[in-house]
């Protein structure tokens, strides 16, 4: 199993529910007329162009669910670089089956590898510095396990995976609490004594206003790399610093530089562009 795998109970009621949604109501039309019901073939998922892999473990469920004796061999496991090329993963078993699970498969595991590449991308920018890449909560509904799983796949880390995991006080939650010394020590008599509490800022006013407040963790928002370097300056090590905000590959590392412990990206979640893989039969 990868080290990226998640537990198949997470897995099985996405993959399924792909499928599901494809096959409709009344199946795999085209297939099922064209394709006879004891042939059996043999396939590849090859890489299209350079980038690094994720999702293998959904592509493998995907034919899996359709015909349990699917086999499938993975070749290049989760968080592997690939060449235009190279072949990703094998299948055999019921061509029916191959056909029929193929454009979820890909689907999936397209949007993940993609997700992965843009990851080892920035990260590759800001390697040699202290900072960490990490995603967001800017996720494809009913997909965050597993695009944070490709985050991880991709060289990154992960930030909260819900509203459940960690208190982040924005600016409008600021706004409505009045200060934000105030929603930080509202947050603080909530909640329990394991939860860390992150607070967003915009200036370096609001900087040296929310340390008096003592948070675990500051988000530097939309700061550029003279105002970082002055916030990693003020704060020294009394918490840890994430910058956030329109971060690009290009601005990446000026950034990382500064000091910040995170930089985070969103769009590493609800933009990348998918890795183009495909699939195919007789190969």
């Amino acid at each position: 199993m990868s080290d990226f795998a998640l537990p198949a109970l997470m897995v099985e009621p996405i993959v399924r529910a792909a499928l599901l949604e494809d096959l409709g109501r009344a199946g795999d039309l085209t297939t099922d007329a064209i394709v006879p019901a004891d042939l059996t073939a043999e396939a590849v998922i090859a890489a299209r162009q350079p980038g690094i892999v994720a999702g293998c473990q959904v592509a493998a469920l995907a034919f899996r669910l359709v015909d349990p004796a699917m086999t499938v061999t993975v070749e290049r496991p989760d968080g592997s670089r690939v060449a235009s090329g190279d072949v990703v993963m094998r299948i055999a078993g019921s061509a029916r089956a191959l056909l029929t699970g193929e454009r979820t498969a890909l689907n999936l595991q397209c949007r993940l590898s993609g997700i992965a590449t843009a990851t080892g991308e920035l990260v590759d920018a800001v390697r040699g510095t202290e900072a960490a890449v990490t995603c967001t909560r800017k996720t494809t509904p009913g997909l965050r396990a597993l695009e944070k799983a490709a985050v991880r796949a991709g060289g990154g880390a992960n930030h909260r995976f819900g509203l459940d995991d960690a208190v982040l006080i924005k600016d409008n939650h600021i706004a409505l609490a009045g200060s934000v010394t105030a929603a930080i020590e509202r947050a603080r008599a909530r909640i329990g004594h394991l939860v860390k509490i992150e607070v967003e800022v915009d200036t370096l006013q609001q900087l040296e206003e929310a340390m008096t407040a003592a948070p675990d963790v500051v988000l530097l928002d939309n700061m550029g790399p003279e105002t970082l370097a002055k916030a990693v300056a003020f704060v020294d090590g009394r918490a840890i610093l994430e910058a956030s905000g329109r971060i690009t590959r290009e601005t990446a590392r000026a950034i990382a530089e500064t000091g910040v412990d995170i930089v985070s990206a969103g769009w590493l979640t609800h933009s990348s562009k998918a890795l183009d893989l495909g699939l195919d039969i007789g190969v």
